[in-house]
């Protein structure tokens, strides 16, 4: 459990530092140049390592039952977690009616998790990445109220999107039952 809690605390901070200490993190970009976004890169990479470590290996410690009903759920919510994801690097017409497309993506793939897992680590996991997602979101509007839409977008835009979407979807739901966890009922 200590390593799924340091994990989540190094994506907080690591995510977070830019606009917490936005001064040190000019300076560290004015010593060490592209060398700070390798820094913050790794920090995201052993913070990811050791969420998964800490996940897989923590003690199964029941708090809630999930309804029967959440794996449906959960499914569609992850089909749409997984497009917003992509909304903020497509050239969907999407891309431009929304400001924070992969935060809402992470809180939609943290909702739909907690609608099939009642266990401590899930809890922890899913529902902290969550409630980051949403501080992201304020701190970023606080610091940024005006937002700058990107213009552009296409219907062959929304299609690719729509696509990679569908495959992506398909990629995660088949390594997730290649792990033991199948998203599907048998």
């Amino acid at each position: 459990m200590i390593l799924l809690l340091v994990g989540i605390f190094l994506w907080w901070a690591a995510h977070l530092f830019k606009r917490l200490a936005p001064a040190r993190r000019a300076a560290m970009d004015n010593q060490m140049g592209s060398g700070a976004k390798g820094v913050f890169a790794l920090v995201l990479l052993v913070s990811v390592v050791l969420m998964v470590l800490g996940f897989r290996w923590s003690e199964w410690v029941p708090v809630y039952d999930p309804p029967s009903w959440g794996r449906h759920l959960n499914n569609l919510l992850m089909l749409i977690a997984v497009g917003l994801l992509g909304v903020g690097h497509s050239k969907s017409r999407l891309r431009a009616k929304m400001r924070h497309p992969m935060l809402l993506g992470v809180l939609t793939w943290s909702f739909a998790h907690l609608l099939v897992n009642g266990d401590l680590s899930s809890v922890l996991l899913f529902g902290l990445l969550g409630v980051w997602a949403v501080v992201e979101i304020v701190v970023i509007n606080r610091a940024e109220p005006l937002r700058t839409s990107w213009q552009g977008g296409s219907i062959a835009g929304d299609v690719r999107l729509g696509l990679i979407t569908l495959v992506v979807f398909a990629v995660i739901a088949a390594i997730h039952t290649w792990l033991g966890y199948p998203p599907f009922p048998m």
